[in-house]
């Protein structure tokens, strides 16, 4: 039975984790189109500073997005896949660097902790 997860799983990973980039890459490149347009657009010289603001909030969201995806795929590659100390190991330091690039990012979106409320 395992012989037939473990090609599955690692599939499973590998389509998820290519979902992850995808989505950072869309949005990146959504967050750029949508600003130049902005930009160009009537009055977007006033506005400089808020079309700005506005594409690196897109631009954070989608990354945060990407890499609740790209850890999800980790935990089924390492977990179905290749379950071993070592590999557990670098899961958990991949999992612990990626969870600080989420709060970091959260916090430099909104302002805020994930776990304070909106004021």
């Amino acid at each position: 039975m395992t012989e037939m997860i473990q090609p599955m799983a690692g599939w499973c990973a590998a389509i998820i984790e290519a979902f992850g980039v995808g989505l950072i890459t869309l949005f990146a490149l959504y967050s750029l189109l949508w600003g130049v347009i902005q930009r160009i657009g009537k009055g977007g010289a006033e506005r400089g500073l808020e079309i700005f603001h506005k594409v690196r909030q897109r631009l954070g969201s989608g990354i945060l997005l990407g890499l609740e995806f790209l850890i999800a795929a980790d935990i089924i590659h390492t977990v179905a896949v290749d379950l071993s100390y070592e590999s557990v190991g670098v899961l958990a330091i991949i999992v612990i660097i990626r969870t600080f690039l989420s709060f970091t990012l959260e916090v430099e979106l909104e302002g805020r902790w994930p776990w304070q409320k909106k004021t």
